[in-house]
């Protein structure tokens, strides 16, 4: 049998150029430039674990963060005002597509596409002042406090209080589900500020949250696959400045809407399907004829698939509007994870016995490669927003229903 590694180096050229849509030759010049710069700026070691499944150290996340930013192109969605490219809706997926499928790590999520997009529309001068430019050079790392444990896809639910007190808030509750926590700085979250509202939505709060706080406490937690990526943060009479709140007090839930918007418009990961596919067709040489030709046939059903939801991708995109959540991201997340859980299952049966040799860094982050990756993608089905609930939106605000 062939070592794993060649289930890993999947050649573009050969295997991937059937996914791409008809763009301008503008775009296709873009797209050759994102190459060029991956090409020639992301450091061989990660690009090796990249392509090998393996987690990222904090100081190889935070230095291609800040390759990127040199390169003005941290913040691909940010408008130009605030620092970010001023790349049109296609310019923004040719980006990330390349990203996905060279592979190099996409900037930051919850520097770029959640805590960045929510203070240009809702942050005051001062935060923004403060806080935008840090974020897009990984001088702080921002981790996401919203589910808890009696408060996940009922995010309305939440119980973490904050009691006003002068010029703070005293916070006092536990978050769940903490993703890179451990490596923060800062965490945005939600709390309870009314607890007599008469609507949950109505008496909730977004603030921003110093990690090294006095009374906050992080544990980690070790998922199936065998990586610490998610943790439990516990906040026992936590003060944080009112100043460190974003919008009005008992608004949050108009914040939390938009970023949960943009965090499922980015959820889809096109590129990242496209490169398991490709790594499908790959593994298919090794097995015997009738049983290739099937999972090549599997491989282009899920191909069709997947290129209709790369243009409603686009169409989604291009119609998104600054501070508005569009619930047509639904879309993105339900069908990008379904997609992508898909192709991740066709791979591990394509690869068989290759899909379950693994191998450990010293810290205990990093199982690769196939099997671990199907694995981590079954919680894609609950994070972002559960699948159920994503109908739920569809129905009501889309459909009418």
């Amino acid at each position: 049998m062939q070592p794993v590694p060649t289930l890993r180096r999947v050649d573009r050229e050969a295997y991937g150029q059937g996914m791409d849509l008809t763009f301008t030759a503008e775009d296709e010049a873009f797209r050759e430039e994102v190459r060029g710069f991956v090409r020639e700026a992301l450091p061989a070691e990660v690009r090796r674990k990249m392509e090998e499944g393996r987690a990222l150290s904090r100081d190889e996340v935070v230095d291609w963060q800040r390759r990127l930013n040199a390169r003005g192109w941290a913040t691909p969605s940010w408008p130009k005002d605030h620092g970010g490219p001023g790349w049109t809706p296609v310019q923004r997926h040719i980006f990330l597509d390349e990203l996905h499928q060279a592979p190099a790590p996409e900037p930051l999520s919850f520097n770029v596409s959640m805590i960045g997009p929510v203070l240009i529309a809702y942050g005051d001068l001062a935060q923004k002042d403060r806080f935008l430019a840090r974020a897009a050079n990984a001088d702080d790392w921002w981790a996401q406090g919203f589910s808890e444990p009696g408060a996940g896809s009922d995010l309305a639910n939440i119980k973490t209080s904050a009691v006003r007190d002068g010029d703070a808030y005293v916070v006092t509750g536990q978050k769940m589900w903490q993703g890179m926590a451990h490596r923060a700085d800062w965490m945005f979250t939600l709390v309870r500020t009314d607890p007599t509202a008469p609507k949950k939505q109505a008496g909730i709060t977004f603030l921003l949250i110093d990690l090294k706080s006095p009374g906050v406490t992080i544990r980690p937690i070790i998922t199936i696959d065998g990586r610490h990526e998610v943790n439990e943060v516990f906040l026992d009479e936590v003060r944080v400045p009112a100043a460190n709140r974003v919008g009005a007090e008992n608004d949050g839930w108009t914040v939390a809407k938009y970023l949960l918007s943009n965090e499922r418009t980015g959820i889809a990961r096109i590129g990242m399907t496209k490169r398991l596919i490709a790594r499908v067709k790959l593994a298919s040489g090794r097995l015997p004829a009738e049983a290739a030709r099937r999972a090549r046939e599997k491989a282009a059903l899920l191909e069709a698939e997947l290129k209709a939801l790369e243009i409603t991708q686009l169409r989604v995109l291009a119609a998104q509007k600054p501070g508005a959540a569009d619930p047509r991201s639904s879309i993105l997340k339900l069908k990008g994870v379904e997609l992508r859980q898909a192709a991740s299952e066709l791979l591990l049966k394509t690869a068989g016995q290759a899909a379950y040799e693994f191998a450990y860094e010293a810290e205990p982050e990093a199982p690769t490669d196939i099997a671990s990756n199907f694995l981590t993608l079954r919680a894609a089905s609950i994070y972002g927003g559960a699948n159920e609930v994503q109908k739920n939106i569809l129905a009501a605000s889309v459909l009418g229903l």
